[in-house]
């Protein structure tokens, strides 16, 4: 399995009078029109997807939205899960994943610190790595079997700025 994991874009700045629910934060127009971006390249590049798991947090949500428009996905082929929340189990992700997805390309939407460390723990077996995910960053590991252990090889981390151009 190729697993991609892709942090949300740039969102609107944490403002407690206009987002009292984090979660409903969406992402700044800035943020869109990176990620618009990113995703055509994506798109260019002959980016193929199965499946997208995203955050149902509206900046996680928006930016999964974006690629899976881009890459001509169907709505069925977006979906979401509470195991990617900023306070998701990164276990339950695992379980879900490989209880419910037969899938060969696999693209994670979510949040940082939890990305970094599910690469950490997928690739080192533990969150020894010091490894962060920039704002619309791009990750690919390569996985046999999935497990909550190591059982991935860190293909490549992308800055949003090298997917971008």
């Amino acid at each position: 399995m190729k697993l991609y994991i892709l942090r949300h874009a740039i969102a609107e700045e944490r403002d407690e009078a206009r987002y009292p629910n984090d979660s409903l934060r969406p992402l700044s127009k800035q943020g869109q029109m990176k990620m618009e971006n990113i995703a055509e390249n994506l798109k260019k590049l002959g980016f193929g997807i199965d499946l997208i798991l995203s955050s149902p947090y509206a900046r996680a949500l928006e930016t999964a939205g974006i690629v899976a428009k881009a890459l001509g996905l169907k709505k069925k082929q977006l979906v979401l899960t509470e195991t990617l929340t900023p306070t998701g189990l990164p276990k339950g992700l695992i379980t879900e994943i490989n209880k419910k997805y037969k899938v060969d390309n696999l693209m994670l939407v979510g949040h940082e610190p939890y990305l970094s460390g599910l690469i950490s723990v997928l690739v080192a077996g533990d969150h020894s790595l010091s490894i962060v995910v920039k704002k619309g960053g791009l990750c690919r590991l390569s996985i046999d079997k999935l497990i909550y252990d190591r059982c991935a090889t860190l293909e490549w981390l992308a800055a949003p700025a090298m997917l971008a151009h």
